[in-house]
């Protein structure tokens, strides 16, 4: 027995040694050999594993950007030397990547298909115990992949389009222990207080992205209570062995860090990438050449067949009092903002005639809205917490059940809004001059955009251009220009008070002064306040206050500075018809002294989901007037 022990021991004691220090020369050989002429390099999962992409003019580079993610100092851009390297570090022990693992371990699913496509004799290359990843994946006991999807957020450039990350389903979870569950995120690393500098540096990519492992009660506190984002869920119908090969990968990225662009290699983008790893024949990133929209990759994840199984609503926290109070009868309208204001005024007659259940019913959205106003005004949060306190101890005093109340939000999911781009193609007169027009917006929406699936009353165009024809003239001009029109209504009430604002930076054709059409620059930014009515259909009125420059040559001192006011309404007459009606008035006392008065009245009937007609009126600089009639089509 000690003699077969003794001699078992010093056959095993040159594997361990080979796998501790350095590799097998021969089997390394032989294992290259053999993943070439199976042209491993060249097969779409390795591609995916490394995250390579076809360059313009031939070859690969990696969007990965961590050189820990490489085993090859030319693996960023060699797909063939980076899996040689890899085999290469399979027969080592030694620390490799920021997570200071074994390559098997620290790139397990490299290791796992590597080991599938070659079929290597374990005594020559011996497998090392990954005790790091086994535990992470026996925590996070997968059952099922739900993608995430909070709404766009308008106060965070970031976040303006909505975000996704994935959550970890675990075996035996319930609708009640779900929110335990672990999530998958992909996030730019931004240090506090950046200022100006994190819309520029998101943009050209300043920032590193990392993924992270987080509880999902965590997100949903960040979104939905904190920032009051609704959010929704869409479960993945992934078998066993593509959620593993899924998590594999997400193991592996814990050893790289991508440059972060707010518009292409955003959360989306490599969520999509991640969700490839499950299954290569989805070609997911391929959609995305230039940008990528979170609601566009939710949008295409419900395309693929049988992928998307349950979607489930998580309405805000504001969403939620929204609904509850239109539940409530004027009388009850006046008790909850007398119990919001002074909680003695619970014990009054008027709200002790209540019936009970309603009683109760108000004291639950009383304490509802403290619990919103003490994460939303933070100054102030330790009254409101106090207040809820009180609120909560007279509801206690009402031993009867809340109401089971479902909450519908008030958009629908994402994946029924039309598609962010758009092309459009009319005509129309501008000072009895007839006008052909071809216009084209790489995103997003605005005002009289359809609005299903989209955040109500938010407007965020980025990169639209429009050319025209002018046929008195001859004349082909590009008509404007808009590198950024942001506005977003916030409709006031006497429980919610937040501000309304808006920004344009662009390019438009002027008539002034003696040039028929000119080209302007424009900056243009303002604040102000939205009231929301139910006259005819959905009514938003609303007011700014702004400040305008502008640069021409028609100018007189070739530039104008003032400011003034807008005032106007949206109108929702029905799903299909919108109006959109405002005036504003500017005077400008710096450069040009001039003043400028404007009317805009635009209205929009949608054919179908992605198809729709415009018609236009606008009025500007006194003496300038243009009708226009588009088609307007969304890809």
């Amino acid at each position: 027995m000690l003699l077969a022990f003794a001699v078992a021991f010093l056959l095993a004691w040159p594997a361990a040694s080979i796998a501790a220090d350095q590799p097998d020369p021969a089997y390394l050989a032989d294992l290259i050999r053999r993943a070439a002429d199976a042209r491993l390099a060249d097969q779409r999962y390795w591609h995916l594993l490394l995250h390579y992409r076809k360059n313009l003019w031939g070859g690969y580079t990696s969007e990965a950007d961590d050189p820990g993610f490489f085993l090859a100092p030319e693996g960023k851009t060699n797909p063939q030397a980076e899996l040689n390297a890899t085999l290469a570090k399979f027969f080592s022990a030694d620390p490799v990547g920021r997570s200071k693992q074994p390559a098997q371990c620290a790139f397990i699913a490299r290791y796992t298909w590597l080991k599938e496509q070659l079929g290597w004799d374990e005594r020559r290359l011996p497998p090392i115990p990954c005790e790091r990843f086994h535990n992470w994946y026996a925590e996070l006991n997968p059952q099922s992949i739900t993608l995430i999807f909070p709404s766009a957020y308008m106060n965070n450039p970031s976040s303006m389009f909505g975000h996704t990350l994935i959550r970890v389903d675990q075996k035996g979870q319930t609708e009640q222990t779900r929110i335990l569950a672990y999530t998958i995120n992909y996030a730019a690393d931004v240090p506090e207080n950046e200022g100006v500098s994190f819309a520029i540096k998101g943009v050209f990519g300043g920032y590193k992205g990392y993924f992270s492992t987080i509880p999902y009660y965590l997100k949903v506190q960040e979104y939905r209570d904190i920032e009051n984002r609704d959010i929704w869920e869409y479960r993945l119908n992934l078998s066993e062995e593509q959620i593993r090969r899924l998590l594999m990968h997400a193991w592996e990225l814990g050893n790289a860090y991508f440059d972060y662009f707010f518009f292409k290699e955003n959360c989306s983008y490599h969520l999509l990438s991640l969700i490839e790893v499950a299954n290569p024949d989805w070609h997911l990133t391929d959609h995305f050449l230039f940008w990528t929209v979170p609601a566009d990759t939710v949008r295409l994840l419900t395309q693929q067949p049988g992928l998307v199984g349950d979607i489930v609503y998580r309405p805000s926290r504001s969403t939620q009092i929204k609904r509850k109070r239109e539940r409530l009868s004027d009388e009850e309208r006046e008790r909850l903002l007398a119990i919001t204001s002074d909680v003695e005024a619970v014990k009054s007659s008027a709200f002790q005639g209540l019936p009970i259940e309603r009683q109760a019913f108000v004291l639950d959205l009383a304490s509802d809205y403290m619990r919103y106003r003490s994460v939303s005004d933070e100054g102030r949060a330790s009254e409101y917490k106090e207040k809820n306190r009180a609120i909560l101890a007279a509801r206690s005093e009402r031993r009867v059940r809340s109401e089971d109340f479902k909450i519908l939000p008030f958009t629908d999911p994402p994946e029924q809004g039309h598609r962010t781009s758009r092309a459009g193609v009319g005509f129309g007169w501008r000072n009895d001059e007839l006008f052909e027009e071809l216009n084209l917006r790489a995103g997003y929406h605005d005002l009289l955009d359809p609005e299903r699936g989209y955040q109500r009353d938010a407007q965020i165009e980025l990169l639209g251009a429009a050319l025209r024809h002018y046929e008195r003239s001859g004349q082909v001009r590009l008509e404007r220009f808009t590198a950024a029109n942001i506005l977003s209504l916030s409709p006031m009430d006497t429980l919610f008070k937040s501000p309304s604002w808006k920004i344009n930076v662009g390019m438009q054709s002027i008539h002034h002064n003696d040039c028929r059409y000119c080209s302007a620059g424009i900056a243009n930014g303002g604040i102000g306040a939205a009231v929301e009515a139910h006259l005819i259909g959905r009514e938003v009125f609303f007011a700014f206050v702004e400040i305008e420059s502008a640069y021409s040559g028609a100018y007189n001192e070739h530039y104008r500075v003032g400011g003034g006011g807008t005032l106007g309404v949206t109108a929702a007459l029905t799903e299909r018809w919108k109006l959109l009606l405002s005036t504003t008035y500017l005077k400008f006392p710096l450069g040009e002294r001039t003043d400028d008065w404007r009317v805009s009245f635009g209205q929009r009937y949608t054919i179908q989901r992605n198809f729709a007609l415009r018609a236009e009126f606008n009025h500007r600089d006194h003496h300038d007037n243009e009708v226009l009639f588009l088609v307007h089509a969304y890809f």
